[in-house]
């Protein structure tokens, strides 16, 4: 994927010296979801980021000015014009607009160069940040999948199943909420 700019960010391709800023968030997960990315040591965040280099799906989000990695955005082709996305955004970074202007930058992409027709995202019951970041992007909450997926285990062991909804978008619905 070639880079995507935005007023304020740079959409690029994770590089070995994105590890300090990968490590920076990857270290301490704010969500379940990606307590399985945790990395404990800077070494650690170099193995991640040299694995990152080599996919075509994992996209830093980098500030403009700087070029700092603060979050990554992810997308999965499930169909042939299906896309499954996420994004984890460096909880310093949070609450600035970053997420949504990243993740609006990423559906142009997928919906005018990918010819995607839909994009999902799943968003655990108790994200109501990413919910209304995806309801900010025009998606639709499809459905709750009640203890649908496992990230961690509960205090005895025993795996603490989460609730999960889906969100979705259709291209012609994108379209239509770009020309209202």
């Amino acid at each position: 994927m070639n880079p995507i700019e935005t007023d304020r960010l740079i959409l690029r391709s994770f590089l070995e010296k994105d590890a300090s800023s990968l490590f920076a968030y990857l270290s301490k997960p704010r969500v379940n979801c990606f307590v399985s990315e945790k990395v404990n040591t800077f070494e650690e965040a170099r193995i991640e980021v040299k694995k990152r280099c080599k996919l075509k799906n994992s996209i830093a989000i980098c500030l403009r000015d700087t070029d700092e990695v603060i979050g990554d955005l992810f997308f999965e082709k499930e169909e042939p014009d299906t896309y499954d996305i996420g994004w984890n955004i460096n909880v310093d970074y949070q609450g600035k607009g970053y997420a949504f202007e990243s993740a609006e930058a990423l559906f142009i992409y997928l919906f005018e160069v990918k010819k995607a027709r839909r994009i999902y995202a799943y968003v655990e019951d108790d994200n109501i940040r990413s919910q209304k970041l995806c309801k900010r992007l025009g998606m639709r909450n499809e459905g709750c999948f009640k203890e649908f997926i496992s990230f961690i285990n509960n205090e005895d062991g025993t795996p603490k199943y989460e609730n999960t909804m889906q969100f979705a978008i259709l291209k012609k619905e994108w379209d239509s909420n770009r020309e209202s």
